[in-house]
């Protein structure tokens, strides 16, 4: 699995970076075939005044490419809400390749 994490107008933290391979260092036990991992790290600028932070995650697995956004006050927030959802479509995905 490659892992890619991309922080867009702003320099991500070691802290930041730290949660985020943990947490995304999960997925493998849900899927064995996870081929890439894009995460993007964003601030919503709305007219010079930021609102949000916004994280995307874009996984690749065979035949599926599954992507996710979730924004909140905190990146670590974000990420934990985005990750969540990408657990629950990558369930969906292994169930559909069962049958």
């Amino acid at each position: 699995m490659t892992l890619t994490i991309h922080a867009i107008h702003f320099d991500a933290d070691a802290a930041l970076l730290a949660h985020v391979n943990k947490k995304i260092s999960k997925l493998e036990s849900l899927h064995d075939k996870i081929m890439k991992v894009d995460v993007y790290l964003k601030l919503d600028n709305v007219i010079h005044q930021i609102k949000d932070k916004v994280a995307e995650i874009r996984l690749t697995v065979p035949r599926h490419e599954l992507f996710v956004k979730h924004s909140s006050k905190s990146f670590e927030e974000s990420f934990d809400q985005a990750l969540e959802s990408m657990m629950m479509q990558i369930k969906k995905v292994k169930e559909k390749q069962a049958v």
